[in-house]
This record gives C-alpha cells, structure tokens and sequence, in this order.
C-alpha cells in the first residue's frame, strides 16, 4: 500500500509539473504597413506568471501602452507597435525563458501572407525574424510539440495504460489503440479546420470521466463479468477517442498554426502524437514483458496459476481510476464555480 501510495503522489506531481510546462505563446500581426498587433500570453495560475518578458528590435516604437489580463491559465498581454522595417532581419528575445522549463511559440504574420513561426527553447531565447519559417522548420517544430503534447499528456497516457489492461491479446490491442488513434485523428482535424467547435472545460472533464470508465471496466472483467467495453473495447476506445481529439485539438490551438500550412502543420502534429503514444505503448510493453521474466513473479504465476498481468490489473484500475476520478471532481467544479 505504501508502494502505491508513493505511485499517486508521484504521478499528481507529474500531472501538476505538466500544466506548468505549457509553452509561453508570442504572436505579432500587421495589421496596417508597419503597425503590427503584439499578444503575449504567459502560463499563469491564480495572480501568479511565469517571469517572462518580450524584448523586441530597438526600433520597434509602442504605439499603445499594454493592456494585460488574466485568463484561461494565461496572462495575456496586449498592445501595438509600429516598426519601419516590418521586423525583417532583426531579432527578438524571450527575457527569463533560460531560467524555465518551458518553451515559447512565435507567430510573425505580415499583410501579404508571409508567416513566420519558430519555438525558443531555455537554451536559445533569442531568434532572428526571416520572410517566412520553411515546410522543414514548420514540420520539425509540429512534429515535436505532438511527441511532446502526448508524453505530458498524463491524462491520455493514464486513458492508453487503462486500455491496455482491458484488452486481452496483442490483437485485441492493435484493433483497440488503431480505433483509438482514428477518432481522435478526425476530431482533432475537424475542430481544427474550423468544422467543429467545442468548449474545453466540458471535453476536460469528460475525458477524465472516460479514465474513470475503463478503470471501472477492468474491475468487472476481474469480477468475471462480460460487458460492451469487455468485448469491443476497440468501439469504447473509438468513441472516447472522439472526445480525446477534442483535448488535442484544444492544445493545438492555444499553440496556433501557420495559415499558409494548416495541413502540414495539422498532419505532423498527428503525427507527433502517434509517435509519442506508440513509444509510450512499447515502453510499457516492455516494462511488463521484463516484470514477468523475474524468478519471483514466474514462481509467482506457477504457484497461484494467474498471469502477472492479472495481478497487476487490480492496483493499475484502482490507482488510474482514483487519480481520474480526483481530475474530474476538479474539472466539473472548476465549470460551475
């Protein structure tokens, strides 16, 4: 129990540690010649930021004095500034960012269409403004923001891990994760292409409900019960698949993506995802496939004639359920307070 215990502190940290690794987002827009609206958005709980400040080229002239707020877990700042030279070969600085673990995502859009983006990192807060970020740029920095997105995602992993204990057989697996990977394939292109909109607070929350389901189904299939998700989880992983499009979507657009490459922008990011999860899926694969080779566990297995995955189905529902069900008492209060 102790072992356990220490396993739920460990993993409520890590889930806290995630939230506070949300990228800080810096966007700049002309909107007249030269004039171009800046919007800076640091992660924020309560009253409290990060320290992170925007230093821009010296000949960028404020044209409005900031205005600043604090919302969705943000601190968002907002003003204007003229530039003669429209920012090109010039460079900007994330002040602070060294002394974090985040990232920033730039954004640099001009009145003809020319778009630049780039994510500064602890080790190079600086960068130099181009005409336009490349295919390549844009589809190495998607790309790693979906690995990303998915490995700090602990809500999804816990979601894959549950799934994985349902399941029986390394068919009924593959069948499961590829239902899973589809749904919120679609719903993650849908809401962003514009085609569906939903709000965040209620898709959170819904999510760590559908945690909190399949904990409850390996329950039953150690109770010897014969359930929908039991026999079909590929059609629960499908379904809750759907509204997990809908979490990744909503990451995706705190990020944004470049208007001239929202298909390759979208499709790497995907792509990002699948990798991350796939990793994730092997690594745990592997963790069990090592568990079950040690001389206790196979005397183990002889002598009470159950697998080691049995035995680890009981703690596995009742520690992912327990913290998804924490999540979504947090989560629902959060929508009516």
């Amino acid at each position: 129990m102790k072992s356990l215990f220490a396993l739920f502190i460990l993993l409520m940290s890590l889930s806290l540690q995630a939230h506070e690794l949300r990228p800080a987002a810096l966007t700049l827009q002309e909107v007249v010649p030269r004039e171009f609206d800046v919007t800076w958005r640091v992660p924020a709980r309560g009253d409290l930021r990060l320290s992170l400040d925007v230093t821009l080229d010296r000949q960028s002239q404020a044209i409005t004095l900031p205005t600043a707020l604090f919302a969705g877990g943000y601190y968002v700042e907002l003003w204007r500034v003229r530039h003669e030279n429209r920012f090109l070969d010039t460079s900007l600085t994330i002040d602070g960012l060294e002394n974090t673990l985040t990232d920033t995502l730039v954004r640099i859009q001009w009145l003809d269409g020319r778009e630049q983006v780039a994510r500064l990192l602890p080790d190079t807060p600086q960068m130099r403004v181009e005409n336009k970020a490349g295919k390549k740029e844009i589809a190495n920095m998607y790309f790693v923001l979906g690995v990303e997105h998915i490995l700090l995602g602990i809500d999804h992993l816990l979601f894959v891990l549950a799934l994985m204990v349902l399941v029986t057989g390394t068919k009924q697996l593959v069948t499961t994760i590829t239902a899973f990977t589809l749904a919120h394939s679609i719903t993650l292109a849908a809401s962003v292409l514009g085609l569906v909109s939903v709000s965040q607070g209620p898709v959170e929350a819904v999510i760590a409900l559908s945690i909190v389901f399949i904990a409850v189904e390996i329950l039953h299939k150690l109770e010897g019960r014969s359930t929908l998700a039991i026999r079909k989880p590929w059609l629960v992983a499908f379904a809750f698949g759907l509204l997990h499009g809908f979490g990744f979507a909503g990451a995706l657009s705190e990020i944004g993506v470049p208007a001239h490459e929202i298909p390759l922008s979208l499709a790497v990011f995907n792509l990002g995802v699948e990798a991350g999860q796939l990793a994730f899926i092997v690594t745990v694969s592997l963790l069990m496939q090592a568990l079950r080779k040690l001389p206790q566990v196979h005397q183990w297995e002889l002598r009470t004639g159950h697998s080691a995955s049995i035995a680890s189905a009981l703690p596995v529902a009742y520690l992912v359920g327990g913290i998804a069900a924490l999540w979504l008492v947090d989560r629902t209060l959060a929508l009516v307070v």
